[in-house]
This record gives structure tokens, sequence and C-alpha cells, in this order.
């Protein structure tokens, strides 16, 4: 686990430490900026705290944690990665088929369109037309009321 430091390494103090909960810090007697470490049967925090001039000026913790514990997360994100998956795929299915039933509907609406194309011209002329006979009645009172 490397502590934070910026070339030359030397040119800083190290202090490592481990972190048990409700129990006094350990202070670890490595002073080098990389410490190398094994899993254990428990899980263990460290903290190193990077020094210069007896001034702290940068700090990392590390959570180192044992092999069973790292079977059972991994196990957990497992199980929380394929409900995330059923999750998605269900949304994408639902789109797919509302983009099915949309296109298909409008299919269908061009289809009548085309067989039922005089019955669809007559209705757009004779709402035009009676339109352009609105127009000119209501020119020929505007003509009126002026005389």
């Amino acid at each position: 686990m490397p502590c934070i430091y910026i070339p030359p390494e030397n040119r800083f103090k190290y202090v490592w430490k481990t972190l048990i909960p409700n129990k006094v810090t350990h202070i670890l007697p490595n002073d080098s900026a990389i410490m190398e470490v094994c899993r254990d049967t428990h899980s263990v925090t460290f903290q190193c705290e990077t020094q210069e001039n007896g001034n702290v000026i940068a700090s990392v913790k590390y959570t180192v944690y044992a092999t069973t514990e790292m079977e059972t997360k991994k196990s957990r994100r497992t199980e929380t990665g394929q409900s995330r998956r059923m999750m998605t795929d269900a949304i994408l299915v639902f789109c797919l088929v509302t983009g099915i039933i949309v296109t298909v509907g409008v299919i269908f609406a061009m289809v009548f369109m085309i067989l039922h194309w005089a019955v669809v011209k007559s209705i757009w002329k004779s709402k035009s037309g009676q339109d352009n006979q609105d127009k000119k009645r209501a020119n020929k009172r505007s003509l009126c009321n002026m005389e």
C-alpha cells in the first residue's frame, strides 16, 4: 500500500498506524512510503500519515479485508448486479413493446388513409369548401355593413 508522497521519497517521514474500532491506535515500526500486508482472519484498517518537519501534510486510509469477508462482499455485489440487470432488461422490453405498438398503429392509420383516400379527400374538400363559403359570406356582410 503506498503512502502519499512527492519525489524525492526520502524527503518525508511516514507514520503507519492500525486503526481498530474501540481500541487504541497502534503505531507500526514501518517508516517507508510503501507497506506490504497480508490478509488476516479479520479486516484491518491502516492509516499512513505523510509528515514534513513534524507537520502532517497528507493522510490516507486503507482497509484490508479478510478472505471470507471478500467472498461475502463479492456475492452481495453479484446479487445486486443481477437485480439491476433484470430491472434494466424490463425497462428495455417495455420500451421495445411500446415502440412496436406505436409503429403498428401508425402503419394501420396510413393503410386506412390509402385505402379510403377518396373518403379522406372528400372530407378535406368539404371542410375547405365550407371554409371558403364562410369567408365569402363574411366578406358580403362586411360589404353590406359598409354601404
